[in-house]
């Protein structure tokens, strides 16, 4: 499957309440690319990730997928084409891990036995052996196990498009980084259109190609990081790469 770009056209979104999350954020990321989003909480880094599947709808603009509207697609199929990693991992607890990791194929319709050879492969990708775990459920493994586990079934289907929520978030500092260690294994073999968010900018100087550094619903700049070290676009990004 050929890797896409993703696009966001002047996206704003306004909740109920009248709190505007996003004014007019644009950006593009190119195919194969990893984009990082940083800022503080409350900036519209999680709500912009949300609406490239459509978790989110924009209150105003366009988001494209390989230039493809997305709000012409219908939300379910679109979903299961975008890997997706919440903060939590946001695995079924009355589910076993191989059951998890199987959950976008199943929807698919993939026969059980594809089903068990692509968890499989999974697991075994994200560094857990399938005899070991994959009988086990969420609540007996580690963090970092259950996050393993979370990539594992993003990765299932092999879709183009990866969307990660503060993936690394709640692990403590040895897990976090080999977690690290291991994603940037992963996206040297399988290449794929990625949008990190996250509140460490070490991390996303690390981990993805480009940041986007994100301050009450505006996206502040966009750039790598040494970009944004030596031509920052105003105080608060000078401020945030210190």
């Amino acid at each position: 499957m050929p890797t896409p770009s993703l696009e966001a056209d002047q996206l704003s979104k306004t909740w109920p309440d009248g709190t505007a999350a996003l004014a007019g954020v644009s950006l593009t990321v190119a195919p194969g690319e990893t984009v990082a989003l940083v800022g503080e909480s409350g900036s519209g880094k999680t709500t912009l990730l949300r609406m490239f599947n459509r978790l989110a709808e924009p209150t105003a603009g366009t988001v494209r997928v390989e230039g493809l509207s997305v709000a012409e697609a219908d939300p379910i199929a679109l979903r299961r084409r975008i890997g997706y990693v919440p903060q939590d991992g946001g695995l079924l607890p009355h589910w076993r891990v191989e059951r998890n990791v199987e959950l976008v194929p199943r929807l698919l319709g993939w026969d059980a036995a594809r089903r068990r050879e692509r968890a499989r492969e999974m697991l075994e990708l994200v560094g857990l052996s399938f005899a070991v775990h994959a009988g086990r459920y969420p609540a007996e493994l580690s963090g970092g196990q259950r996050q393993r586990v979370s990539f594992a079934r993003a990765l299932a289907a092999d879709p183009p498009i990866l969307l990660l929520d503060e993936p690394f978030g709640a692990l403590d500092t040895l897990t976090r980084h080999e977690l690290y260690r291991q994603f940037l294994d992963l996206r040297a073999r399988l290449p794929k259109t990625m949008v990190l968010v996250t509140h460490d900018l070490g991390e996303a100087c690390r981990l993805a190609d480009r940041i986007g550094v994100m301050q009450r619903g505006h996206l502040l700049q966009l750039g790598t990081a040494a970009e944004l070290r030596e031509r920052p676009a105003d105080g608060y990004v000078r401020e945030l790469l210190g």
